[in-house]
């Protein structure tokens, strides 16, 4: 069973219950659901991951100037619910909460994930933060929010500006040219396999990024970037990175050919979004002519890299 199915469970035979009986005054000011950290809130999770942290549970969001009397309240009523359900047991609750279930207010969640409580985020936060920290705070399910405020500030960090996305895209597709199509013939002439290595690792990297930009979907955290792009359609794609990264240099013919195969793709994806003039697989000038597309000056203007 997926965890967040469980969650939705147990919230429905005895968290609704309880909100309902016990805190009828206070449930419009109240949402539910799973989100945040933990492979379950992005629909990742399998046998492995009930090793830690998998069980029946799910958040419940406060407004921040909720009274501490009722969060406290709350956090009781939570915390005497079943400590089994469908043969998962509950992890053990700290009293004051903090944990990834049971009370949050709405702006420590927010602030936590992405510096802003509010969700109105800076161009220097759009910027920094990590992407991961973003798919964290716009995840999982909300199972009801009567006060609309959870739903508003993950409507407005659903997925990046477009000029930001530009300036992210424009600079992952500088370091593929940089490493895949430049560097890595150059360390395998020199005989240095590591740094060959690296630079293979360096284009993987920036090349998920650019796949995940071009379909407007924040990357995950790196353990579950090849589970989200075959979910993505990107099968081969996702094989040929896998082969790119886990094999030796003793072929480096095949990783430049599949190196450009890549890269070709990509031209023609960015092609077909009107992103540049024609095909084209040199990601370096595909890079620049992504920068171009930025409409806001002070953002095309800044170093290419700058988002990356």
């Amino acid at each position: 069973m997926k965890g967040i199915e469980l969650s939705k469970r147990f919230y429905e035979e005895f968290g609704a219950p309880m909100l309902n009986e016990q805190f009828a005054d206070v449930l419009p000011k109240l949402a539910v659901g799973l989100a945040g950290s933990g492979s379950e809130c992005f629909g990742f999770d399998d046998e492995v991951s009930k090793d830690h942290d998998f069980e029946p549970a799910f958040c419940i969001f406060v407004p921040d100037n909720l009274d501490r009397k009722t969060q406290f309240s709350l956090e009781r009523a939570y915390a005497k619910l079943p400590k089994e359900f469908m043969g998962y047991k509950r992890a053990r609750l700290a009293a004051v909460g903090g944990g990834r279930h049971g009370l949050q207010k709405i702006g420590d969640f927010f602030q936590n994930k992405t510096g802003r409580r509010d969700g109105n985020l800076t161009l220097g936060d759009w910027l920094s933060v990590p992407e991961n920290s973003l798919f964290e705070a716009t995840n999982g399910e909300i199972f009801f929010d009567n006060l609309g405020e959870i739903t508003k500030i993950r409507q407005k960090l659903s997925y990046f500006p477009s000029d930001i996305r530009l300036k992210k895209l424009a600079g992952h597709l500088l370091l593929m040219g940089q490493s895949g199509q430049y560097n890595y013939s150059r360390c395998i002439k020199r005989g240095d396999t590591a740094a060959a290595q690296l630079a293979v690792f360096e284009f993987s990297k920036s090349a998920m990024n650019a796949v995940f930009l071009l379909h407007k979907k924040y990357m995950p955290y790196y353990k579950w970037c090849f589970r989200a792009l075959k979910e993505l359609g990107e099968n081969e794609l996702a094989e040929n990175l896998e082969f790119l990264i886990s094999s030796d240099n003793k072929n480096p013919d095949k990783k430049v050919q599949i190196i450009e195969n890549i890269c070709e793709k990509i031209g023609e994806r960015l092609a077909e979004q009107l992103l540049c003039g024609e095909t084209d697989s040199e990601m370096e000038r595909l890079a620049y002519a992504v920068n171009n597309k930025i409409e806001d000056n002070k953002i095309r203007n800044m170093n290419i890299l700058s988002a990356v």
